[in-house]
């Protein structure tokens, strides 16, 4: 079964946002979410940075944080630890999050309308992961290593393993678990965004949306 961009991030969309008929199943109510993470922010300066709708295939979302962590560096001479950065995602930005292995089999690039700056064609690789010897600083990788922490939304979560299994004819609990399993090393999963995103404002987080 092939499903066009356009209709995929569609479907994709109306499932999170809206609601459908046909709904994905909703994560189990007995699970147990471990919080600790909240516990590393120890900064004077904290902001949340709300990516998850954000349309990976016009630009990165990523040069807003690295601008954030720089000025605070430039301007006042502040670096981590004193500074702590969250970057938020669910819906349509859940590629930011995926590994190289899921980009290449669920043809993210192709279904997200994402290219690859070397190739100029469909990515088959997280192009906003960056490299592991450095390089560009608007990267996850990069921002990771200045003590930025990704999260990913659950509920998200499951609706891209419920569209991508009705595009790729596959079961949804094996898509789900192989998209959980494949995420990003350090990608924290919490319940929901929404109330991620609540949370950590609670902790002191100023809020901007990517």
């Amino acid at each position: 079964m092939t499903t066009t961009r356009r209709s995929f991030v569609a479907t994709l969309t109306s499932v999170v946002g809206f609601g459908l008929a046909e709904q994905p199943p909703a994560p189990p109510r007995a699970r147990s979410w471990d919080m600790s993470w909240l516990d590393r922010f120890k900064g004077t300066h904290k902001q949340v940075f709300d990516a998850g709708t954000f349309d990976l295939s016009i630009d990165t979302p990523l040069r807003v944080p690295m601008n954030y962590l720089d000025g605070l560096r430039d301007a006042y001479g502040i670096e981590p630890p004193a500074v702590d950065v969250v970057v938020g995602v669910s819906r349509t930005a859940f590629p930011m999050n995926a590994s190289d292995a899921l980009w290449l089999k669920y043809q993210l690039g192709e279904r997200w309308n994402v290219k690859d700056p070397s190739t100029g064609k469909a990515a088959t690789r997280n192009v906003f992961h960056g490299a592991a010897s450095g390089g560009d600083p608007a990267t996850v990788r990069a921002l990771q290593a200045r003590g930025a922490l990704f999260w990913q939304c659950d509920f998200a979560l499951g609706a891209v393993a419920f569209t991508l299994a009705r595009a790729t004819g596959t079961s949804i609990d094996d898509v789900r678990a192989e998209l959980a399993a494949g995420l990003n090393p350090g990608v924290v999963i919490v319940a929901t965004h929404a109330m991620a995103v609540g949370i950590v404002q609670q902790r002191g987080f100023t809020y901007m949306k990517l």
